[in-house]
């Protein structure tokens, strides 16, 4: 079954996000608390850790929130998604608005390994249905969009 392994803010923008014990999806908002929160198409982004593990074996440090990804999960392929799937992330629901993004020159990470897999493989969704989430909740597909 697919999960979320972390749940990671920051208070400001430019800054590494950090995990926190739960966090509070708003709709129209993304994650309160977050300062790229806002009613916007990409309210909160979500990254694989199976993604993440491929730049690992360079970096063994990773830890969440090092992409500014605000969830990670295990176990759902999440750049397979088309844009419009509906997802249930713990309490909250949430809908696929994109894939991937431009990465920022200034990216530690491209820098240290010479790619980074947000840009291909992280997802943004904007949020449905108010809820709480956690590290452990369970990541579903409600309704899968057609591609």
């Amino acid at each position: 079954m697919a999960r979320v392994t972390s749940v990671n803010i920051s208070e400001k923008k430019g800054t590494i996000k950090h995990p926190v014990a739960e966090a509070r999806l708003l709709p129209h908002h993304g994650i309160v608390g977050d300062a790229h929160a806002g009613d916007w198409h990409r309210q909160i982004s979500l990254l694989a850790e199976e993604s993440i593990d491929k730049l690992r074996g360079v970096l063994p440090q990773l830890k969440a929130g090092a992409f500014a990804e605000n969830i990670n999960t295990v176990g759902i392929d999440l750049k397979s998604l088309p844009v419009g799937t509906r997802l249930r992330i713990g309490e909250a629901e949430a809908e696929v608005t994109q894939i991937g993004k431009e990465c920022h020159n200034d990216c530690a990470i491209k820098k240290a390994t010479g790619t980074c897999v947000m840009p291909t493989e992280g997802i943004f969704v904007a949020v449905l249905k108010e809820g709480a989430v956690r590290a452990g909740d369970p990541v579903e597909i409600i309704e899968e969009a057609e591609t």
